[in-house]
């Protein structure tokens, strides 16, 4: 009995299940019931699939970065958080900022949802049918089955940041952010906050411009060459870009300048990107979005009546919003938002989320004496480096 053990042991790890972690927990997140949630759901199953793991707590924001910067990345066959998307972003980010990034991306990584968000969680496992839960995430890792990961970069001048998960501009990330101050009402504060915000309801100014997808070349206008807003738009940030030299992932290699742009003008309701379909356990943002399909899917209201917008919003838990006749849905390659003042108030801006922080606020808007990674105003860039990162799945 004990050979045959053995043998079906090494049968087992043969299929390339992970037999060494590193775990994140982030105790701050969410209800704050991470670390219950590992010590209670996650490590029982790891000792049960004889998977020996390192546990590290996050302390503070940006904590999980540090770690994944100084990781030491050939004693593990996997990076798992136990936490919200944050986390995870966070790790992306700090792999990708190494000397030796080429080889740490590689390293596949894992998401256990306990955190208010958990989109990538509800993404990879909602793809086989299965609830999002503690448990189906950790069968996930300890099966140990891969898939390429697409990676986002987002880029202003010499600031750069790495995304996995979506980019807002406008309503969604004003009730993302601004709810903050009613996060005493638990996640009755976005219902809440949603209403204020349609009862008086904001549009932006700003222009957004894209490399269409295969099939989505109708969308927008044309980039002509003698347009003096638009001439030379890759050129015009590029090349000052191309000079700079540091260590880690500088983005894809690939040139945008002889593709078609093309550009929609505002004012704007919403401009919503994602890289996988569900924002949130109930939220589905981008239904036809793939884990690695080179293109971001992009959502765009631009005028839609206060009536048949509360019915449009809720139409995101089931993806059918997109059939509406207010909402753009497409494509694309590589993106770039020039973003204003709200119309009508031009002492005030707007706020920019990535992957649930804010990357850029204007003027005017909630905790607008904080210092934010980018400038509100300048263009803010984001292109797609296919397949780049690597995370575990349920098939």
């Amino acid at each position: 009995m004990g050979l045959w053990c053995e043998k079906l042991r090494v049968c087992i790890d043969s299929l390339g299940r992970p037999k060494r972690l590193f775990i994140i927990v982030n105790p701050y997140g969410g209800k704050k019931c991470a670390r219950k949630i590992f010590h209670n759901e996650v490590k029982p199953l790891l000792v049960a699939a004889d998977i020996q793991f390192t546990l590290q707590e996050t302390e503070y924001q940006l904590h999980a970065k540090e770690i994944a910067i100084s990781l030491d990345i050939l004693k593990y066959d996997g990076i798992i958080c136990v936490s919200g998307d944050g986390v995870l972003v966070e790790v992306v980010n700090g792999l990708l900022q190494r000397e030796d990034w080429t080889t740490a991306i590689k390293l596949p990584l894992g998401i256990v949802p306990a955190g208010t968000g958990n989109g990538m969680a509800k993404s990879l496992l909602d793809e086989v049918n299965d609830s999002c839960s503690v448990s189906n995430a950790v069968f996930a890792i300890i099966r140990g089955h891969k898939r390429p990961l697409d990676v986002a970069t987002v880029l202003q001048e010499r600031i750069r940041f790495f995304s996995v998960l979506m980019l807002t501009w406008g309503l969604v990330a004003d009730i993302d952010i601004e709810s903050e101050k009613y996060r005493w009402m638990g996640s009755a504060r976005l219902d809440f906050y949603c209403l204020m915000r349609l009862v008086n309801l904001r549009r932006y100014l700003g222009q957004v411009s894209f490399v269409p997808a295969p099939g989505y070349e109708t969308f927008g206008q044309p980039i002509l060459q003698n347009d003096n807003r638009n001439c030379d738009l890759e050129t015009q940030d590029q090349g000052r870009l191309d000079k700079i030299v540091q260590d880690g992932y500088q983005g894809p290699s690939t040139s945008f300048e002889t593709h078609e742009w093309r550009s929609i003008d505002g004012p704007f309701i919403s401009v919503w990107l994602h890289n996988v379909p569900w924002a949130s356990a109930d939220i589905m943002p981008a239904p036809a979005a793939k884990f690695a399909d080179g293109y971001l899917d992009l959502v765009i209201i631009r005028e839609c009546p206060r009536a048949s917008l509360i019915s449009l919003l809720m139409k995101f838990s089931d993806g059918t919003h997109v059939k509406s006749p207010y909402v753009m849905y497409l494509k694309v390659k590589a993106f770039r938002l020039e973003p204003g003042s709200r119309a009508g108030n031009p002492k005030k801006g707007g706020i920019i989320d990535s992957d649930g922080e804010v990357i850029a606020r204007g003027k005017g808007t909630y905790n607008c004496q904080q210092v934010d990674l980018m400038a509100y105003g300048p263009p803010i860039y984001m292109t797609v480096d296919q397949g780049l990162a690597t995370i575990f799945t349920p098939i």
